[in-house]
């Protein structure tokens, strides 16, 4: 497996079934599509754990660019403690958790910011985290990247440096 993504939101507004109508609306607004089988893993009766994949529109079964995959966890699911608040500089009053792994980043640069963009306008106090940098994506941010011209490389700068 290659470089990991996180969306981190505090633990106490998350809910699956929000961020799974979140991921919907900002994939129809990213002009993505959405494959989503409904399988729910299940842990001793309970939800556990789902996974959908976002494509570009464009996708070409060839191609796996266009494409990521990504696991919604439950609240209680204990992979989604979230504990780098020093490496990270952010507020660890605020109790995160990370929400929606996306897979794989590498190759998919570019669905992936057109997909954080309108997921960060509906949820604009989440981050998104690529987890082998030390610094998160803020609403701020990815606004201003997505200003900008198009750069395949802009989730492994800092975005205090762009």
């Amino acid at each position: 497996m290659g470089t990991t993504a996180f969306f981190l939101t505090e633990r106490e507004k998350y809910t699956p079934e929000k961020f799974l109508s979140d991921t919907m609306i900002a994939a129809f607004n990213s002009d993505n599509r959405i494959i989503f089988d409904n399988h729910k893993n299940l842990k001793n009766g309970k939800f556990s754990s789902t996974t959908l994949n976002i494509l570009a529109h464009s996708y070409n079964s060839d191609d796996n660019n266009h494409q990521f995959i990504m696991y919604v966890k439950a609240k209680e699911n204990k992979i989604g403690i979230f504990g780098d608040y020093g490496d990270l500089d952010l507020d660890p009053d605020h109790e995160l958790i990370r929400v929606g792994t996306i897979e794989e980043v590498f190759g998919a640069e570019e669905v992936i910011l057109r997909f954080v963009y309108e997921y960060l306008n509906l949820n604009r106090s989440d981050y998104f985290w690529v987890s082998d940098y030390d610094w998160v994506y803020t609403w701020e941010d990815i606004q201003k990247i997505y200003s900008e011209t198009y750069d395949s490389d802009w989730c492994y700068k800092d975005p205090k440096m762009i």
